[in-house]
């Protein structure tokens, strides 16, 4: 009867002794996998998420400044078309200079 609960203890360690091999086989064949994937997605010139989040991210900023200096340069255009209806408006109310008896032309 002694000799029983060594062996059980001897199949215990076997066991986890494969238990542990089997793990690192697990680790090491899914760091080959990766590295395998890796591989393949650098070959097909594929980009990462996070790469095209950030693309993403500056295009949107890009639409937003595009947008908001389009707005200022359609209120300083329409700014620019007041003030020259004034100055026309102003030219046109001045007598004409030059020509008349005393003047300096």
């Amino acid at each position: 009867m002694a000799e029983r609960p060594k062996m059980l203890d001897d199949l215990a360690g076997m066991a986890g002794g494969a238990f542990s091999a089997l793990t690192g086989l697990r680790e090491e064949a899914e760091s080959i996998v990766r590295a395998r994937t890796d591989e393949v997605l650098r070959k097909l010139d594929l980009v990462r998420r996070e790469e095209l989040d950030a693309v993403a991210e500056l295009a949107s900023n890009a639409r937003a400044g595009q947008e908001a200096a389009e707005s200022r340069l359609a209120d300083l255009a329409s700014r620019m078309e007041a003030l020259a209806a004034r100055v026309q408006a102003l030219e046109s109310a001045q007598p004409s200079v030059g020509g008349g008896p005393g003047m300096i032309a």
